[in-house]
This record gives C-alpha cells, structure tokens and sequence, in this order.
C-alpha cells in the first residue's frame, strides 16, 4: 500500500500542478477565438424589463440603452412565420389560450397591456407596442445588432426557417444558437453551423465537471458564449420563486446577462 502511495501521490500532485499551469495558461494548448463582438450587456426577451417584451418598441429601447445583443425565443406559427415569443401558448402573453402554432401569422392576438417582469416578481412591464413580430421583421429593422435565438423545441422546420433567415440576411457570425437542450442544439448546428453557439445545460454541467476534474485546459471547447444567471437577479428573487423556476434545479442553465 505504501509502495503505491508512493507512486500515486507524486503522479497526482504533479498532475494537479500540470492542469493548474495551462489553466492558467490556456494560449499555449489552444488558438485564440476572435469574437466578432463582445457581449457584455444583454435585453432579456428584447428588453423586457422596461416595455412589453419582444416587441419593437422594447427593442429600439434595448438599443438606446446601449445593449450589446437581443435575447430572443422563436416559435413558428401553422403558416410556417418564424414569430418572436417566448411562449409556446398565448395564455400568459395575450389571455388567449391558443398555441402559436395554431394560428396564422396575422391571426396571432396583441400582448396584453402589462406583463409582469419575468426576473422581478410583482413588477409589471407596459408599453404603446403590443404586436408580436416575425423574426424576418426584426433582422430588417436591426440588420447588425448581435442576437441570440432560442429554440426551446425539436421542431425541424423551425430550426431550418431560422438559419435560412440567418443566411439570407448575411447574419452567420452575429447571431447565436441557444437551447437548453443538447438534442436540439445538434439539430440547429447542423442546420447552421456557421453561427456561433452557446452552452446547453448539460455542456454546463460537462463543462464544470472537467474544471473541478483538472481536465478543462486538455480540452477544446467549441461552445462560443456562455449565459447564466447574474447574483443580483437571483438575489432580487423571493424563494417561493426560486422555487418556481429551474434556477435551483439548474443552477448553471444560460440566461440573460441583463434584463
């Protein structure tokens, strides 16, 4: 036993030494990434903590207020209009109880007159804007304003609409891939995988794995961005909504930067 100590201890101490060494120094195992763009501020939902969420208006807000890039959710209504929203379903956002996918673009209803904040429980957002936008609309309005557009679904066709927008409007290195879902994440990369993505939460849990393993500075990373939640909002957040959300059970699922 002691003879294997004495070979175990010296080989995990000079790996220890090894990793903490790169990890410092990554440039000497890995080429530097250039980003086209940095992003330090971002608008949740467009800017939802100001206007109504995802509307034009919250977005030419977001600019004035110097953000760095849109967070945007993307769904795709029965006549194929790639639509920004966060939800699924209608119900929170409008008070009807209908899915975007069951309804044509020009069928979809108005955002009703406030909306409460989704990272400040018991404030509400209004604004003179209530209409849902195509994301087609948006990438003409804001053609070089960084994005990033969430796919919460396996849904092929609307991965496919989204990266053929991304192509036409010449938007490949300004717009990110982003999903919670390593699944769906493969499915968009292969449809685009010019566009830059970030880490799913499973790549988060992978990847914080390798760190406290000594392993992350041998590693080549190809996720581009990485979004979490900032301390203050979670501090901002009573329990009972902690609870409510997936912060607790995914403390390292992507978030915005700023609301």
């Amino acid at each position: 036993m002691s003879s294997l100590l004495s070979y175990a201890l010296p080989a995990l101490g000079s790996y220890a030494m090894l990793s903490i060494f790169f990890l410092r120094r990554p440039r000497l195992l890995h080429t530097p990434w250039a980003p086209v763009f940095l992003p330090r501020l971002g608008a949740h939902r467009a800017g939802s903590g100001e206007l109504l969420e995802n509307t034009m208006e919250a977005m030419e807000n977001s600019l004035a207020q110097r953000s760095d890039f849109l967070e945007l959710d993307c769904q795709l209504t029965r006549d194929g209009v790639v639509v920004v929203s966060h939800d699924k379903n209608l119900s929170r956002q409008s008070g009807v109880n209908r899915d975007v996918g069951s309804l044509d673009f020009e069928e979809l209803p108005l955002y009703k007159e406030e909306l409460e904040v989704y990272f400040s429980p018991g404030r509400f957002a209004r604004g003179s804007d209530r209409h849902m936008v195509s994301l087609e609309d948006v990438f003409q309005r804001f053609p070089r304003m960084p994005m990033s557009v969430e796919v919460k679904e396996e849904n092929e066709e609307l991965i496919n609409k989204i990266a053929g927008l991304v192509r036409h409007f010449d938007r490949n290195e300004i717009t990110i891939w982003a999903t919670e879902k390593s699944s769906v994440m493969k499915k968009c990369r292969a449809a685009n995988p010019e566009m830059p993505f970030s880490f799913t939460i499973g790549g988060a849990i992978w990847l914080l794995l390798l760190y406290y393993l000594g392993l992350l500075p041998f590693v080549s990373i190809p996720e581009r961005f990485f979004f979490c939640f900032l301390p203050t909002i979670i501090n901002r957040w009573s329990f009972g909504a902690l609870m409510k959300s997936r912060i607790l059970k995914w403390p390292m699922a992507w978030g915005p930067v700023a609301s």
